[in-house]
Parts: structure tokens; sequence; C-alpha cells
């Protein structure tokens, strides 16, 4: 079944207030009438006809009304979209640019130096390794973003095991997390299992971890907890590091949106890792939101 236009709600919710109305004044127009009699006056059928007339004309204007506004609101919808695809293609390109332009840098020197020695050539040629790893995962996070855009039925799903999936995720980050000095607290219960992609919840703890780990700061602690209701798990991740200020925290899930550009890339950031949390949760029928107080704490939910 075709889903109504804002307009087409509009039209019909009106038509049928009038439709309702037009009825229960015809039939009992007079006061004194207590049940329905086949109209016996003139004035009677003058007035039903009347009211078809008004009816017909008012649903002509209501549906040309409609329609001009759902036009309106395609064309705004239209606009917004073009405007964020134009964004979204330049800020790819862009992330791009970096790192070929410094693997095509890295190769070309290799390539074109005479007499370069066996350690300058290892360097040159970690950093193209650093930087294709950087380009593939920035290809992966645009990849894993347009299929829940544009394929999200066709994502499979079953039961994760979610308290086992952050258990791994844990022993993934270990040493990174004790390079920082940081440490992890996991309070999960035991018991948390959702039914939903694997890929993409497993997505959504790993990319908080690794935010954490480049962003809050040395000797930090990261927290984990969660508690139960009816329909839903509620998360709390947080960590007690240097916070987000106020004036970012309203766009930290924008695409490719940074607080500090050269430091992100400095740690290897692709810009795209809290846009995937937010869509991740969302497509499996939860919510989040973030707070930075002392350190800064992301509370969200997964749907049972």
């Amino acid at each position: 079944m075709k889903k109504l236009t804002e307009g087409g709600k509009m039209f019909f919710g009106v038509m049928t207030i009038f439709v309702v109305y037009a009825v229960v004044f015809i039939l009992f127009e007079d006061y004194d009438r207590k049940r329905l009699e086949p109209f016996d006056e003139v004035s009677d059928w003058h007035l039903l006809l009347f009211s078809v007339v008004v009816m017909g004309g008012l649903g002509i204007l209501l549906y040309r009304y409609a329609h001009r506004m759902d036009e309106r609101i395609s064309r705004k919808q239209t606009t917004k979209e073009n405007q964020m695809r134009r964004e979204l293609t330049q800020n790819i390109a862009h992330e791009l640019k970096t790192p070929v332009a410094s693997i095509l840098g890295y190769a070309e020197t290799i390539l074109h130096t005479p007499g370069i020695n066996n350690e300058q050539c290892r360097q040159f040629t970690e950093r193209t390794l650093t930087q294709a790893q950087r380009l593939t995962s920035l290809l992966q996070d645009i990849s894993t973003l347009n299929r829940m855009d544009y394929a999200a039925d066709m994502l499979s799903t079953e039961r994760v095991d979610v308290a086992a999936l952050v258990a791994d995720i844990v022993e993934e980050t270990r040493l990174a997390m004790q390079r920082r000095r940081m440490e992890f607290h996991n309070l999960l219960p035991q018991d948390i299992v959702v039914n939903g992609n694997e890929q993409l919840i497993y997505g959504i703890f790993r990319n908080l971890t690794d935010n954490a780990i480049a962003y809050a700061g040395e000797a930090t602690v990261v927290g984990l907890s969660a508690t139960e209701s009816k329909t839903h798990w509620h998360f709390t991740f947080s960590d007690n590091g240097v916070g987000i200020p106020a004036e970012h925290l309203g766009r930290i899930f924008e695409r490719f949106y940074r607080i500090d550009k050269s430091r992100s890339r400095q740690v290897g950031g692709t810009g795209l890792g809290l846009a995937i949390v937010k869509n991740a949760i969302l497509l499996h029928g939860g919510t989040i939101s973030v707070r930075s107080d002392s350190g800064t704490t992301f509370d969200f939910t997964l749907k049972k």
C-alpha cells in the first residue's frame, strides 16, 4: 500500500471532517428531529445539493493545495539531499587525497631516488603501508555507511552475544590501552543478547572504544555498563578524559566532522566512526545521546 504524503494526509483529514459535519448537519438540521426520516421539504434537498457542491469545490481546492505542498516539500528535500551529497563527495575526495598523495610520493621517491639505501627504502615502505591501511579503513567505513543507507533490508540478522563481543574488543585493544596507560572497566552482565547484525553491533562498541583510546587522553579510565528494560538494553559508555567542548557536541555524529582535524589525522581517524555508531544504533531500533562534563559519556539503547 502506497504511503500517504503530507499533503494527502491533510487532504483526507480535512475532507473527512467536512463530510462528517455535512452529514450530521443535513440529517439533524431540525433540532427536534429524534430519528432519521426522508426529506419532506424541498429546502432539505436544496441544502443537500448545496453541501455537495461546496464539498466538491472545497475538495478541489484542498487537493490542489495539498499537491503544491507536496511539491514544495519534495523540492526542499531534493535540494537538501543534493547539498548533502555534494558535501559528502567533497569530503570523501578531500579525505582520499591525503593518503593517495602520500602513497604516490613515497613510491616515486623509492623508484626514482638513485642510491637510496635499504634503511631509507624500508622507512618509506612502512609509511606507504601506513597510508594504504588508512585508505583501506576509510573505504571500509564508507562501504559500511552505504550499506546502512541503501541496503539495510539486505543485512543479515542473528542472535548476538554482546557480552562476548565486548570481551573480544577488550582483548583486541588491550595493547593500545596499555601504551596509553588506560584502563577498561567492563561492567556488562553476562546475559546480554540482542537480535541484529553482528558486524554492525561490533562496530558500535569497537568505534566507541577506538574513539576513547584516540581522544580521551593518557591514564584515563573507560567504563561500560548496561541496564535492562522490557524492550531494550540501555548502555552507558564513558571515560574520564578531556571531554568534548560544548559547541561540538551537536555535530560529532556528522560524517567527516572532526573537532581537531590535525590531531585526528595524526591518530589515523577516518572521521566516520561516530557516524557509523549512530546509524548502526538507529538501524537496531535504538537511540543515542552524548554528554560531556568530567569526560565524555555516550548513552544509547539497543532493541532486544
